[in-house]
Formats: structure tokens, sequence, C-alpha cells
């Protein structure tokens, strides 16, 4: 495979300051234990030019591209909150996040890659509008509007693994019948942005395109699986994607402070082995891997670390070792039983509430039996 690696000095310092959740050496730490486990060995480094105004434009507005530029407080444009401070500079590493991952899709998307990562990319809650959940612009977005706007591709699939709703994404493509985007997250009942519930099904001219799956606060691995494996293969074999782009944010992890899933290493692992499976099933192999939330580096270090083996097919066995410490799975995990899900055995017995909740939501506009 020819696989490609977004990565410049400056996409690493996207910070909203060094006391602030999103502070820096995320990317970095990633990137030092994929480099010491060898996993880098397979990827072509590529560097992202500056994004110009006109891919920007893709999907945010003149008037907030240039509130984002002026570092002063617009509360209008979300700017100069607690969660988005004004932060120097940060349009421009924002700006070239977005093109590397645009640049990533149409190298995937022309045949120059088979399957690309942008680590620092994710940010999935920007809005047309504004700023939000820490997300300047929103590059997932851009890229598969430029997809749209500029190839022939008739469907893309955007899937999010992070413990946030991927809202800002769904909202850009929620009436347009060609973007699949499916989201498993901790429910907004309790945690930001509060939306993201099974009824929330797309638009009228999109209905069922939009899948929320919003698991249990303190869901574990059990339910987290279930419901990935549940959904996500079933439905993409029905919409044919031309093209997945994927979100890994690594909060699902247990040990994230902001989020309250119980998740193991080890379960969000085999989620992206499975989902480098489907990829080459339903989507003829064209992936793009982005990065997104996480919030405590040692577990957003392996989570991506797992990414990047998963994209490149390199299984990291759950006991190496990391550190003295520390190994790439977690300790305690019953391993044996997370062995009932794989890409091509999906187990449906005892379908928690949320997945029964998608599953009538969406599943009859797919011609599928819905679960429970």
């Amino acid at each position: 495979m020819k696989l490609a690696l977004i990565d410049t000095d400056e996409i690493h310092n996207y910070s909203l300051g060094t006391e602030h959740p999103m502070g820096p050496d995320r990317v970095d730490a990633a990137l030092a234990l994929s480099q010491q486990l060898g996993i880098l060995d397979a990827f072509q480094i590529s560097q992202p030019n500056v994004a110009t105004d006109e891919i920007l434009e893709l999907v945010h507005s003149k008037a907030y591209i240039q509130a984002t530029r002026t570092n002063h407080p617009n509360p209008k444009f979300g700017i100069g909150t607690t969660d988005n401070p004004v932060v120097p500079g940060l349009s421009d590493v924002a700006g070239r996040i977005s093109r590397g991952t645009l640049d990533a899709t149409r190298a995937v998307w022309e045949g120059t890659a088979d399957r690309a990562v942008n680590l620092a990319g994710g940010l999935h809650h920007a809005f047309p509008d504004s700023m939000s959940g820490f997300c300047m612009y929103n590059d997932a977005a851009i890229a598969i509007t430029w997809l749209l706007e500029n190839t022939n591709i008739e469907r893309v699939a955007y899937i999010d693994f992070d413990a946030h709703h991927g809202d800002g994404v769904e909202k850009f493509f929620w009436d347009d019948p060609r973007v699949l985007t499916i989201s498993v997250h901790e429910s907004g009942l309790y945690l930001f942005p509060g939306t993201g519930h099974a009824h929330e099904i797309g638009g009228s001219n999109a209905a069922g395109t939009a899948i929320n799956i919003a698991v249990s606060k303190n869901a574990a691995d059990h339910e987290w699986l279930q419901s990935i494996h549940a959904v996500v293969p079933a439905v993409l074999q029905k919409f044919a994607p031309e093209l997945i782009i994927s979100q890994h944010g690594a909060d699902p992890h247990r040990d994230d402070p902001l989020t309250d899933l119980t998740l193991s290493m080890d379960a969000m692992a085999l989620a992206y082995h499975s989902m480098s499976s489907w990829v080459d099933q339903f989507a003829g192999g064209k992936w793009v891997a982005l990065g997104g939330g996480g919030y405590e580096r040692v577990s957003v270090s392996r989570a991506w670390t797992h990414v990047l083996a998963a994209v490149s097919k390199q299984p990291v066995d759950a006991t190496t070792k990391v550190s003295t410490e520390l190994l790439m799975g977690d300790e305690g995990i019953d391993r044996s039983a997370l062995e009932i899900f794989s890409p091509t055995l999906v187990t449906t017995s005892q379908p928690s509430p949320a997945l029964i909740a998608t599953s009538r939501a969406v599943f009859p506009y797919w011609g599928l039996q819905p679960y429970g």
C-alpha cells in the first residue's frame, strides 16, 4: 500500500493553552510512540501547504474567517470563551490542518495514496460561522465539500468514534444524500454538545443518512463495540461509499478527564482494525483517518499509534511494552471477551438501548431489520 502521513511541525501546535485541555504535544507524543514501535516506517510524510481563503470558504463564511484572524474576542463567532480562548496565530495552524486533511483526501481519491492519516485533523465541532468545542475550522467538512464540488464522487462516508457527537460535520451534510455520517458517542444527555440522539437522522432530502449511536454514560467495551459492529458495516454495505473519512478522538478511553466512557485501549484498537477491514470491503480501500479529541496524553499517544497501525495493517499486540510500566493495551482486561467482535462476526444478543433506538430510527431507510 501507498500510505501518506500528513505532518509538519506547525500542525503540532494546535493548542488553546498549556492549562487548556486542548494543550500542545498530543500529535508529537503519538508520532514519537509510533516511531518507537517502528510503525511510521510504512508511511510517506507529506507536508501540507497553507490553506487559502478559497479552501476555507468551502464551508466557512468570509466574516467568520476574518474574525478568527483578528486575535480579539468575538462572542458572535464563539471566539474568546472559556472553551475557545483567543490564541494569536491559531488560525494559521488550523488552516494548515484543514489543508492537510484536504491534501490527504485528494491524494487518496486521485490514487497517489491508498490511505492517508492526519492526526492533527478531526476538528469536528466547528460550524460555518462559529468556533465550538475547541475546533476552529472543520477540516473533514472542507475535504468532503471539496470532493463533492470538484470530482465525480457520488457517495462519501464520515464515521466518528470520538466520545463527543460529531455535530459540526453532521450539520454541514444534514440534507445531502451523498454524505453518510455515523457518530458513536456518549449520550448528549450527559456530555457536550448535547446533541446526537437516535432520532436525529438527517433532513427531508437525506433521511437515514445521519446516524447517531448515543451510548450510555459509563459505557464499557461491550456496549461500544457492539454498537459499532452492529451498525457500521450493515449500513456501509447498503450505502457503498467511494471513500471513507473517519475520526478517531481518543477520549472514549477510561482515563480521559473530560468524558465518562470506560473503554479499554484494547477495545478501541479492535474497532480501528475493524474499520480497516470495512474500508477494504465496502469502500474500495480508500480511507482517510483523522485524530480528534483526547485529553490524557498517554492514552492519546497509544490510541493514535493504534490508528496508524490499523491504517498500515500492522497489528500491535496489547502486551507490547511502551515503557517498563505501560503496555499498548490496558491491565486487567479479559481480552478473550473481546474476541466475539470482528469485522465479519457480529454479536447482537442482548442489544443495548442505544443500539435498539438507533436501529429503529434508521434501519428501515436502508431495508434493514431493527434490533430488539
